[in-house]
């Protein structure tokens, strides 16, 4: 069990956390809308947790909620994947949902802190969370990160292609190098799939 001590979260809320424990692996209490501090942030928020749930197939209600309970023997398997600071709620989230353990998000109303000025940057930690994320599904889902990266660059790559050859009669090097780019990004991506199964073949 792991709690926040900045005084956002109400200690009456702990069974509602603890008791799913058991059908599920990981439960999360997720703050509501009107939880968040300020506009900036709750935008901030609900744009990593829409992000998270493309990527990962699931749909994530409160990714950095620190409150959550979750089985030992799971956390233990990605220890060491956890920051040595911040971020440990976005890493473990995303390491229990890519590997596959069930996850409960617990809707929970979270009070304004009073520990003190909270050490967030929105722009900065924003993009910490953002590239934790790839990180995770990369550990996990490769070709959900590759795949996209690949399919933009070759239709990029062969829409230029067309335009030159109807208006040129010609296929410019850039078209070239940005299809050759998407296949080598594709071939990437499913060695790095086959990796990431391997690594699964092992923890079984």
């Amino acid at each position: 069990m792991l709690i926040d001590a900045d005084g956002q979260h109400d200690p009456r809320d702990l069974p509602r956390v603890l008791d799913p424990i058991g059908p599920y692996d990981l439960v999360v209490a997720a703050r509501t809308r009107a939880s968040n501090a300020n506009a900036a942030r709750g935008w901030g928020n609900w744009a990593l947790n829409r992000f998270a749930t493309y990527l990962t197939g699931m749909r994530i209600d409160d990714l950095t909620s620190g409150f959550r309970a979750m089985k030992r023997d799971h956390i233990m398997e990605f220890v060491h994947l956890l920051p040595n600071r911040m971020s440990y709620p976005t890493t473990s989230t995303m390491a229990f949902i890519k590997a596959g353990y069930s996850v409960k998000f617990v809707p929970i109303e979270a009070r304004r802190r009073t520990g003190g000025r909270s050490s967030q940057k929105l722009l900065r930690n924003g993009i910490v969370f953002f590239l934790i994320i790839l990180r995770m599904v990369t550990l996990f889902s490769p070709m959900k990160v590759f795949l996209p990266f690949s399919l933009l660059l070759f239709l990029l790559g062969g829409g230029y292609a067309a335009v030159t050859v109807l208006t040129r009669l010609d296929v410019t090097d850039s078209s070239v190098l940005l299809i050759v780019t998407s296949i080598i990004i594709f071939l990437m991506g499913l060695i790095s799939e086959q990796i990431a199964a391997l690594r699964f073949e092992r923890r079984e």
